[in-house]
């Protein structure tokens, strides 16, 4: 099955990207310091039409590994495959194909967008019709289209974030490298952004690799998730699942009389609680909320509302970001 412009994707094939043990060290930067390895043999797949998050916290190696994928930074070792094809052999004739926006990188600051905008196009081969519907299409959907003629400079850091979105989608990528790409975004135009990159992949089958601190974010828009951790993968699947493996759930209540008895009862389980007026929040085991209300009914406690929060991927990433840290201080 031919892709475009010479790229050949082996027959029958759904991987667009393979990754195998990917590793980056740096030297030490005193002499004799030891080396730093940012990423650790790290392997995954990219499936054709998937959105894949990438997450971990700050220094997990999520930057260096998408500068390895983007050819801007060389591997220690490892493999990458883009639609078969490896990266090192054939970088030319992949990059046509794969696109990068991120919070963090700016573009000519002199240039306005619609210029910064055309310069891109032309390394993609797209003529000045084809860019120029797209451009007035993208940049209309992200709010910007009258700032078409102002300098880069002159713009705010939510305006030039939707304009590297809208640089990103303009050649119609195959795969698509997003990193925090709602970081310095309102709420709303945060909402809007997942809305875009999701019709991208329904609409165009775009594969994407997205990155973000926002666990929500994650969740309403990746299909699966890997986490990285001092370099290396700790955890691999859907968002749901990882969820659903964290047991505890956090419950809240409103109680009307016998807030103190209620107070006693969850210290003498060891629960983590907040108490704020009469809200009482609660963070247990699901399986230990059904006994305990039936010790507040058998107490005589009452309470006027009550809700019940699952556990989330937030959830997931904060007892892996703990776990880790007591493993560290052990």
């Amino acid at each position: 099955m031919s892709l475009v412009k010479g790229i050949k994707m082996k027959t029958g094939m759904s991987i667009v990207l393979s990754v195998r043990q990917l590793k980056k060290t740096y030297p030490p930067k005193k002499r004799g310091g030891r080396p730093f390895t940012a990423v650790n043999n790290v392997s995954f797949d990219l499936k054709q039409g998937e959105i894949l998050g990438l997450l971990g916290p700050n220094g997990a190696g999520k930057s260096t590994t998408i500068q390895m994928l983007m050819s801007t930074l060389t591997p220690t070792a490892g493999e990458i495959t883009y639609f078969g094809q490896s990266l090192e052999k054939n970088r030319s004739q992949i990059m046509e194909h794969v696109t990068f926006a991120s919070t963090y990188v700016k573009m000519p600051w002199r240039l306005t967008v619609i210029e910064n905008l055309q310069i891109y196009s032309l390394l993609y081969g797209l003529t000045s019709s084809l860019f120029f519907a797209r451009a007035e299409k993208f940049l209309k959907f992200f709010g910007v289209w009258n700032q078409r003629s102002k300098a880069m400079s002159q713009l705010s850091a939510g305006q030039i974030t939707r304009i590297m979105l809208a640089k990103a989608f303009i050649p119609h990528p195959k795969i698509v490298l997003l990193d925090e790409p709602t970081a310095s975004l309102d709420p709303d135009i945060a909402h809007l952004v997942r809305k875009f990159v999701k019709q991208q992949q329904s609409k165009y089958g775009v594969s994407i690799l997205y990155t973000s601190h926002n666990m929500n974010e994650v969740a309403e828009v990746c299909d699966r998730v890997i986490f990285l951790q001092k370099g290396k993968i700790v955890a691999h699947d859907t968002p749901e699942n990882l969820a659903k493996s964290v047991s505890s759930a956090r419950l809240r209540l409103w109680v009307s009389d016998g807030l103190k008895r209620t107070a006693q009862h969850i210290k003498d389980q060891g629960w983590p609680v907040q108490i704020e007026n009469r809200q009482v929040v609660i963070e247990l085991d699901e399986v230990e909320i059904a006994g305990f209300l039936a010790v507040l009914a058998s107490d005589g406690i009452e309470y006027t509302q009550i809700s019940i929060d699952k556990p989330t991927l937030e959830d997931y990433f904060l007892n892996l970001s703990s776990d880790h840290q007591q493993r560290r201080g052990k």
